[in-house]
């Protein structure tokens, strides 16, 4: 029979699977930096002009990834389910671009009234 000393569990060793809690502390605090850049560029979208909107786009783009890799864990996960998420972007791209070439192509039409 084992021991009971093999199954104790160490609180010095760091699994793998196991994130510390200041990594979550110091994710939470890059997510509220950067809601408070997202506030701060938003009082400056005059000035910004056409670059307002794929800087806030850019914004919360990194506060996804944030969200995707520590919180989900994606970080840590297999390949197989980093692979969903991308083809969950590309196809969010794909549908986005055809919404932007259809936009972009149409024909104006005036009234004959």
């Amino acid at each position: 029979m084992a021991s009971n000393n093999e199954h104790k569990h160490d609180p010095n060793v760091l699994h793998p699977h196991i994130s510390p809690t200041s990594m979550y502390l110091k994710v939470a605090a890059a997510l509220f930096a950067l809601t408070i850049l997202t506030v701060v560029a938003h009082h400056f979208h005059v000035q910004l002009g056409a670059f307002a909107g794929p800087i806030a786009f850019g914004i919360a783009a990194v506060k996804a990834t944030l969200v995707l890799l520590y919180f989900m864990h994606l970080k840590d996960d297999n390949n197989m389910n980093r692979a969903i998420f991308a083809s969950g972007f590309f196809f969010l791209v794909v549908l986005l671009l055809f919404s932007v070439i259809d936009i972009a192509t149409r024909v104006v039409e005036t009234s004959p009234l």
